[in-house]
């Protein structure tokens, strides 16, 4: 009130004018508060770049505050914190790990959340389900999704076949490894994925 000269408007044009006035400072505090939000996302970025994960996850989770609605953040909250979960030492054995891939899978599902066809969230998301978490039931559906409509989803398949055989569904992971080897241009992949064929065969006619 004191620097817009406006603490006591009482006049019709008084008070016009104090409103003008006052929208333009609101004006001024939403472009800063956006300008925050994305020097938190790049400076997030440089340090995700130096394999600073807390640091960057610290800058992401503030960049959120900003813009809690941009799916890219929270892809990126989760990324750094399932970092941050498989590289931390805990010493003190408080469950930190846990409280990292706890968070890591709340960002991605809330990414998922605000875009339903977020594929790079989804994939982050079944790797923690397969590798690190020991639930490669919750990946199988985001994986047939994510490969839904892409021409050579070549990761995707290759995880979704170690998900379908650790859950015993050893035809659906030997299609999904045969898909690959019929839409790979890449001679190694085409390679690993017929050794994952023969090594399912193999074990199957043991049995």
């Amino acid at each position: 009130e004191y620097e817009e000269g406006v603490s006591n408007p009482t006049s019709e044009a008084e008070l016009k004018d104090a409103i003008k006035k006052y929208l333009k400072r609101i004006d001024d505090i939403m472009v800063a508060s956006e300008r925050v939000g994305t020097w938190y996302k790049m400076l997030g970025t440089r340090y995700l770049d130096k394999k600073m994960y807390k640091n960057a996850l610290e800058c992401f989770q503030k960049a959120v505050e900003f813009y809690p609605e941009n799916q890219n953040l929270y892809y990126r909250v989760g990324l750094c914190a399932a970092f941050m979960a498989k590289n931390s030492l805990d010493f003190e054995d408080d469950g930190l790990e846990d409280r990292y891939y706890k968070l890591a899978v709340k960002a991605y599902k809330r990414a998922i959340d605000l875009d339903p066809n977020y594929t790079k969230a989804m994939y982050a998301l079944s790797v923690l389900y397969v590798f690190e978490l020991g639930t490669p039931q919750e990946a199988i559906p985001l994986l047939e999704k994510s490969i839904d409509g892409k021409m050579k989803p070549i990761d995707e398949l290759f995880l979704l076949g170690r998900a379908y055989l650790m859950v015993g569904e050893n035809e659906k992971a030997i299609a999904s490894f045969q898909r690959i080897v019929d839409i790979s241009g890449s001679e190694a992949q085409r390679k690993q994925a017929k050794e994952n064929i023969d090594i399912i065969l193999m074990n199957s006619n043991k049995k």
